[in-house]
């Protein structure tokens, strides 16, 4: 299925699954994660970060992957609620 094929029936593309399996692992230690990211993305921390932040927010991202998404929505939550506090 291509990025465009993916849009047009309301899933989600090749790059936005690939972010969501990334964050369903889990990670043997520091630095694990962020090495993942730049070789199997091809995008640095910051922007693989910027893009996951959006997802969340994405209704496919939810519909794809409901546990993952709301489990990170809670987290990203909780750091706004310690930072505002």
């Amino acid at each position: 299925m291509t990025e465009e094929t993916a849009s047009e029936n309301g899933g989600l593309g090749e790059r936005e699954r690939a972010l969501l399996a990334v964050e369903r692992r889990s990670w043997p230690g520091p630095g694990a994660k962020e090495r993942a990211v730049r070789e199997r993305l091809g995008l640095s921390p910051t922007r693989y970060y910027q893009l996951l932040n959006a997802l969340l927010d994405d209704p496919r991202a939810l519909a794809h992957d409901p546990v993952t998404v709301n489990r990170l929505r809670r987290v990203r939550e909780e750091k706004q609620r310690r930072r505002e506090g």
